[in-house]
């Protein structure tokens, strides 16, 4: 099979770019945060990349415009570079926001 060329490449649909940055950033995210702090087990590392991606994908886009417009530079960079950036700082984000909820969660059944 031939490489595609630039003319074919340019034909794309924009959704289908940014679905593909925001799955980039997902991955990208949810393995700094393996990186950054090393699971326990195998198990802990699976859930964490795996709730990074789902996070990164779902919240992509909104932690992306919510980044650019706190960074003041919505307008200089493209949809796919903000879906691409809040995808991977929501996939990182991820767990530590999970642990901060569990750990909220366990002081409240522990006080009742």
């Amino acid at each position: 099979m031939p490489f595609p060329s630039l003319a074919s490449i340019s034909e794309i649909p924009e959704q289908v770019w940014i679905f593909l940055a925001k799955g980039i950033g997902a991955v990208c995210g949810s393995a700094i945060s393996i990186a950054y702090l090393l699971p326990r087990n195998r198990r802990e590392a699976f859930l964490r990349f795996f709730v990074g991606i789902t996070i990164g994908m779902i919240f992509g886009t909104s932690a992306g415009i919510k980044l650019a417009d706190y960074l003041n530079i919505t307008g200089e960079i493209s949809p796919v570079e903000i879906a691409l950036s809040g995808a991977a700082l929501a996939s990182l984000c991820a767990w530590w926001a999970l642990g901060i909820l569990a750990r909220l969660s366990n002081r409240m059944v522990e006080t009742k």
